[in-house]
């Protein structure tokens, strides 16, 4: 069984991989894979659904953000190369958007939060998540020509690094609160936003990790970790090439929506 973690309780320092148990290890790099083929598919790397799976099984809350942190990098490094290497990653557009966010990520990253406050949250953060992917599957319509405005790179920054110190606090990517912000202000084209979504949730990871690092925080449990990340980078590696021909983001939110939400409230209620 599961060595589990209370949400009310003080967190165990440790929480054990049961490699007795070999049903529980390829459920959860099952799920992994899934959740990194539909994510990296739309430029997202996955950290809200890692973040839900692994506090319904009941994961340490400081292993959760590091593993789900470490996942999304893993997933969207890949991303990244395949849309820059498409013409879909605007390297300006993206500075602009990670310039306050870096900085903000680990500010979030390195706040010190007790179980029942990263909890309370992080049922928050994935209840609007669920949100904002619902929006994505019953209000964005598909257009063969997207209209394009000028925007206030200022701006967007300064909303970028909201999302950023969000990103940090939780161990979310912020790329799945990002996107809809950039479709609704129309920054770029579907493609576009994709590619900077998954720059945003790059950079963002890299940043919360070192946050943990810097407060001596970090807690990765290999053998918790590895099997996870060689899910993701399988699922993500074949997302990203899907990607770069058919961009369909309702279909992530479709797919993952009802488990954040479900994980969001909870959390919320518990």
């Amino acid at each position: 069984m599961w060595k589990e973690a209370s949400m009310h309780g003080p967190a165990p320092s440790t929480i054990l991989w049961p490699p007795t148990n070999p049903a529980n290890v390829l459920t959860l790099c099952f799920l992994f894979f899934l959740v990194a083929l539909l994510y990296s598919a739309a430029g997202f790397g996955g950290g809200s659904s890692y973040l839900a799976i692994l506090a319904l099984w009941g994961i340490d809350f400081q292993l959760m953000k590091s593993t789900a942190l470490l996942c999304n990098i893993a997933v969207v490094t890949g991303g990244v190369y395949h849309f820059y290497k498409q013409g879909h990653l605007p390297l300006k557009k993206a500075w602009q958007l990670s310039l306050i966010s870096v900085p903000m990520a680990f500010i979030g990253s390195y706040l010190p939060l007790k179980q029942e406050q990263f909890f309370l949250l992080l049922g928050i953060a994935l209840t609007l998540a669920a949100v904002c992917m619902c929006y994505r599957l019953f209000f964005e319509r598909n257009k063969d020509t997207e209209e394009v405005k000028h925007s206030n790179g200022i701006v967007y920054g300064i909303i970028g690094g909201g999302i950023g110190l969000l990103s940090g606090m939780t161990g979310i990517g912020g790329g799945i609160y990002l996107a809809p912000v950039l479709k609704l202000g129309k920054y770029d084209t579907s493609k576009n936003i994709a590619g900077l979504s998954s720059f945003f949730i790059l950079v963002n990871s890299i940043s919360g990790i070192f946050g943990q690092v810097a407060k001596k925080q970090i807690v990765f449990n290999w053998e918790v970790v590895f099997p996870l990340l060689l899910a993701v980078v399988i699922g993500g590696q074949i997302g990203a090439r899907l990607s770069a021909k058919v961009l369909k983001p309702k279909w992530v939110a479709a797919a993952t929506a009802i488990l954040i939400l479900y994980a969001g409230v909870r959390m919320l209620l518990k």
